[in-house]
């Protein structure tokens, strides 16, 4: 049987963070608008007359996104006009940079299954968005908040080979984005959108199958399951002698299945001219390197150096650099504790799993207790003042009400005993107290050796130190 390979190129929209759209002064907060059609003016609705102004926070932050993912800078670009028509487009063209983009080739790093790969970026330009259509009641209505917003369309080489890519590349791209500060990038809430491009071709082939392009897929998930469906399909057709149509197709995720929207248009179609209401854009050397000073320091860079310096797990690393706060949570603590793998330990299980249950801290910012609490109890731990079962209940304490650490402690009565004589007597009491135990333990049942620790730790209050009264326990018993 053939094996088939398949060919995946991505083309990302990400709506970039700017207060004000792209060329007017309308609020771009889609997902704040409390109404339709309520952040738009003449401009974004494209009246007679009107005249764009390109906003210079929208060219910083593109520029800081492009640098971000490695792209080679152009000083100079320019806009074209992209010309179509639709309900949602009130201008009836698109701005965008389809000749002179602001940025040029790049690639971004990322790990899959465990193997660092570097996946070619092609070129990232800014566009102004569309509207949004909204079909209920059998009528179609037309919400213009989003007109005008900026985009970020980040058009990949065809470097993919199957979805685990596809996802990581993805998930990457999100984590940059927000280390930035460029753009929240949701794909639940449409600030990171996702075309997939596909084609198929047996193994060894250098000429690649007929290309499809996969829309409306939402989530990356479903981004998974489109690719694998993509995949199927046009094997199934080249193995029963049909020919893959180019195309456009539309992803349904409730039913799993992707259906015909177009046949594939022609850059002719959109009949692509420079703008003629916008000058070309030129960047200073300054303006370029102040975007350059406002990168961090990049994710995957952030998860390598966990790997490597912390030893920290993969998906540890994973989480902690989910979020640009969280990593630099994650750092502070560290530098405060000296402790890595407890650092970790303590965000990963305890403070995140708080966070997932809770409807108002959902993020570090907005903890109510200061971070040299948690370094407290992490101290607190590793001076075995404090059990780690215990902690667990003040830094829960922490989360809920706020304070402090050492005060917690000793209003719980939960400060750990270490003094070897009261502790020595609590072991005598237990073995003196449980003749039938231990002449079940001499006799070779192991298994009984926990009932002990038990029986200490009841009598000490649940304050006894048990590492020492494991000790004992064994000198005792024999």
């Amino acid at each position: 049987m053939t094996k088939y390979i398949a060919t995946i190129g991505l083309e990302i929209h990400i709506r970039v963070k700017s207060k004000t759209k792209m060329f007017c002064s309308c609020k771009n907060a889609v997902e704040l608008a409390d109404e339709p059609n309520k952040n738009v003016c003449q401009v974004c609705m494209g009246f007679p007359g009107t005249l764009p102004a390109l906003n210079e926070e929208v060219v910083r932050l593109g520029l800081i996104g492009g640098m971000a993912m490695n792209c080679e800078v152009n000083k100079f670009s320019r806009f074209d006009r992209k010309t179509y028509f639709y309900p949602d487009n009130p201008t009836a063209y698109q701005i965008t940079q389809m000749y002179e983009p602001i940025v040029g080739k790049g690639a971004v790093k990322t790990i899959v299954n465990g193997e660092i790969k570097e996946f070619a970026i092609d070129h990232m330009h800014l566009e102004n968005d569309a509207g949004k259509l909204i079909h209920a009641g059998g009528k179609t209505l037309c919400d213009f908040n989003r007109a005008g917003s900026p985009l970020m369309e980040i058009v990949t080489d065809p470097v993919f080979h199957d979805k685990d890519e596809v996802m990581e590349f993805l998930k990457e791209l999100q984590k940059i984005m927000r280390a930035c500060h460029v753009s929240d990038a949701d794909m639940e809430k449409g600030q990171m959108r996702c075309d997939v491009n596909i084609s198929i071709a047996p193994e060894g082939s250098e000429k690649l199958g007929s290309r499809t392009e996969t829309k409306n897929v939402n989530s990356f998930s479903a981004i998974g399951r489109a690719i694998d469906h993509e995949i199927k399909r046009q094997t199934r057709i080249i193995e029963s002698g049909g020919i893959v149509e180019q195309e456009t197709r539309g992803w349904n995720d409730e039913t799993g299945t992707s259906a015909t929207q177009r046949s594939k248009e022609d850059a002719m179609d959109y009949r692509y001219f420079p703008e003629p209401d916008l000058l070309p854009l030129e960047l200073s050397e300054d303006f370029i390197e102040n975007a350059r000073k406002q990168i961090p320091e990049l994710p995957i860079e952030k998860r390598i150096r966990y790997l490597n310096d912390y030893k920290l797990s993969e998906d540890d690393a994973r989480i902690l650099t989910t979020d640009r706060d969280l990593s630099e949570y994650f750092d502070e603590l560290v530098k405060l504790t000296k402790d890595a793998k407890k650092s970790c330990s303590y965000i990963t299980t305890i403070l995140l799993a708080m966070m997932n249950e809770s409807e108002n801290i959902k993020k570090v910012a907005d903890l109510k207790f200061e971070i040299g609490e948690l370094a407290r109890v992490i101290e607190l731990v590793n001076n075995d003042e404090l059990s780690s079962t215990n902690s667990k209940q003040v830094v829960e304490e922490l989360f809920n009400n706020g304070g402090e650490a050492d005060i917690i402690v000793d209003e719980n009565n939960l400060r750990q005993k270490n003094d070897l004589g009261a502790l020595e007597a609590i072991v005598d009491e237990v073995i003196a107290s449980s003749p039938t135990q231990v002449a079940d333990y001499k006799g070779g049942n192991e298994r009984i050796f926990g009932f002990f620790v038990g029986q200490c730790m009841k009598l000490s209050k649940g304050q006894g130190n048990p590492k020492i009264f494991n000790d004992l326990l064994k000198k005792k018993l024999g």
